[in-house]
């Protein structure tokens, strides 16, 4: 019975602890344990799940601090039945033919369908694929899990789990504020004050405010030909008024025709999703014609670490003297993008009204990570990723550029001095998405470049590959079955 009821894989992530402690959870809240149950001592249960003994004490020992179970001396565990919630009593067994349409259509009645708009899909179980050239994650080899646990205990000890617990309500910790100014922001050439910085769940968060506060239907914003689908999503939830703009190979193109903009969001460390970088001429040139005009830069500082010939470009916002820049950053092609770090720079007044929006949305972001995140800027953990990223990216880019001219020289990669990806331009006739479907059945994964276009219908012929998760020696072979596949084609 308890080999079924708990049934364990010792191949899962999860630890065997944890799975009993879980698959005994389970089966109270779904009643398959009744309230009062004796659980078969640590003993038989280990026997009978095959694993150490100690490994079912600890589970149990788990469970009593959680009071799913009642230990009672020289008897055993028992299930406790206040943990049980109290459920109401349903007619079992309703065939289909006696439920009733439901009176609302819910479907007519939303206001926005985002789930209409052409976005970013990624497969969960990417990892599953032999060759991962997926943009926008991180390898699991090279993220520091044992720096940032030490990092989330030293959080908890240090709080006592009583700071830690209480609603900061709009507030944001001030060690990774500080962090923040004194680390992150200046690699960047950004210097400002603590009342100028709020912390968001990542970048697309800070987006989402800064539409929210910025956009109605009539404001004109200038997004980039390619460029992000989130973003561009983002803004079109408010406004109908986008404008496509034109990008080379030093990114977005400048002139007079940017003069009807409200708004311009950018990305000019490495341009989403090209990857080129704008030369610190035009990000001059920018910030002169957007004085002229009148309009607000949001510069998205995408992948901006990452830079490997040479120095990195300053920021625009580092240019920016008149408050022309509104900054958005994050910590995802770094720390990770599951941690949901990111930040917004603005004037006071802006960040007060963001603040206060955020506040109605989540409040703020989850007070133990941000303190985690802080010790971990703090002792140095942080830099030397980035050294270690850079290192290890810069391999595979050099990697990917050598074996791309090799096995696919019809095809052009745009030329990037940093970031995590190349972005493919195929010829007319092909058809990436179907390139993409195909690929996946030979365990090879990467994007379509079509869902990069605003314009309608897309141009089919570009793609993405990225490498900041395959392992240098496998983008070879995966780079050479890519080509057999085009090829026979």
């Amino acid at each position: 019975m308890w080999s079924k009821l708990l049934e364990l894989s010792h191949d899962n992530d999860v630890g065997l602890q944890q799975q009993i402690r879980e698959g005994i959870v389970r089966a109270i809240l779904e009643r398959q344990l009744r309230p009062g149950t004796l659980l078969p001592s640590s003993r038989e249960l280990a026997h009978q799940l095959g694993v150490a003994r100690n490994t079912v004490v600890l589970a149990y020992e788990h469970l009593v601090d959680a009071q799913y179970l009642l230990p009672r001396e020289r008897v055993g565990y028992f299930v406790n039945p206040d943990m049980l919630p109290a459920l109401p009593i349903t007619e079992e067994n309703t065939s289909p033919a006696d439920t009733q349409s439901p009176l609302t259509n819910w479907h007519d009645r939303l206001v926005i369908h985002p789930s209409g708009q052409r976005n970013i899909r990624k497969p969960i179980d990417w990892q599953h694929y032999e060759y991962p050239f997926i943009y926008g994650q991180m390898d699991p080899e090279l993220f520091p899990l044992k720096a940032l646990r030490e990092c989330f205990r030293k959080a908890l000890s240090q709080h006592a789990g009583t700071s830690l617990a209480r609603d900061f309500v709009d507030a944001d910790d001030v060690g990774l504020i500080e962090q923040l100014q004194s680390k992150v922001l200046p690699r960047r050439g950004v210097w400002t004050g603590s009342e100028n910085i709020l912390i968001t769940m990542g970048a697309q968060n800070a987006l989402y405010i800064l539409a929210e506060l910025l956009i109605n239907a009539e404001t004109k914003i200038g997004i980039e030909e390619p460029g992000y689908p989130d973003a561009r999503n983002i803004f079109a939830l408010r406004s109908e008024n986008l404008i496509p703009l034109p990008v080379d190979e030093y990114g977005l193109i400048v002139g007079p025709h940017l003069s009807e903009l409200d708004y311009l969001y950018v990305t000019p460390s490495h341009q989403s999703p090209t990857t080129v970088t704008m030369p610190l001429s035009r990000r001059e040139e920018l910030l002169r014609i957007a004085k002229q005009y009148k309009f607000t830069i949001i510069e998205d500082d995408y992948d901006s670490e990452l830079n490997f010939t040479g120095a990195p470009t300053p920021a625009l916002k580092s240019l920016d003297e008149q408050d022309q820049v509104l900054y958005v950053g994050s910590l995802s092609k770094t720390m990770d993008p599951g941690m949901r770090i990111g930040f917004l720079v603005a004037p006071e007044t802006l960040i007060h009204e963001a603040r206060a929006l955020r506040r109605l949305m989540l409040r703020h972001p989850p007070a133990n990570n941000q303190h985690a995140i802080a010790l971990f800027l703090s002792l140095g953990y942080h830099n030397t990723l980035v050294q270690r990223l850079s290192r290890v990216y810069r391999e595979r880019w050099e990697k990917m550029a050598e074996v791309l001219d090799r096995y696919l020289p019809e095809f052009t990669h745009t030329p990037t001095f940093g970031g995590t990806s190349f972005w493919m331009h195929g010829p007319k006739t092909l058809n990436s998405s179907e390139l993409v479907a195909r690929a996946a059945k030979e365990g090879i994964f990467f994007e379509s470049g079509d869902v990069n276009f605003m314009s309608q219908p897309p141009p089919m012929h570009f793609f993405r590959l990225g490498f900041s998760v395959i392992r240098t020696e496998r983008i070879e072979p995966g780079i050479q079955r890519l080509a057999n596949l085009v090829h026979s084609l």
